[in-house]
């Protein structure tokens, strides 16, 4: 069950990491925070990401396996990136709907899925 909560907290953390980075563009784009300073924006992102890493720091602790998780460090980047990049494609095309997947991007994906299955070989 560790496992099933380390992952459902770096898809929370990854959904809080890709707002704090590219969510004040659409912002921008939508004309809210046009005319913040370059601190107001740096200071709104931050804001977002302390809520990543309160989720970032737990899925680590409760996923890693001396902690009584199920998996090891480089199991646990690798999970970690995979969702960031899925939560990404999933948040960017919801908010920036001009960006369209192509076939390299699916081509990746699949480069990554046999990645995570590498790892996780014995």
């Amino acid at each position: 069950m560790n496992g099933v909560y380390s992952i459902l907290l770096l898809v929370l953390s990854n959904i809080f990491m890709t707002l704090a980075w590219y969510g004040h563009l659409r912002l921008q784009q939508m004309g809210i925070s046009k005319s913040w300073p370059l601190i107001g924006v740096i200071t709104f992102s931050w804001l977002i990401a302390f809520l990543e890493y309160c989720c970032q720091v737990p899925a680590n602790r409760i996923g890693f396996h001396d902690n009584g998780g199920p998996f090891s460090l480089l199991q646990l980047k690798v999970i970690q990136e995979c969702v960031s990049l899925v939560v990404f494609v999933v948040i960017a095309n919801m908010l920036f709907q001009d960006q369209g997947l192509r076939w390299n991007h699916i081509a990746a994906f699949f480069c990554l899925i046999a990645a995570v299955y590498l790892v996780f070989m014995k």
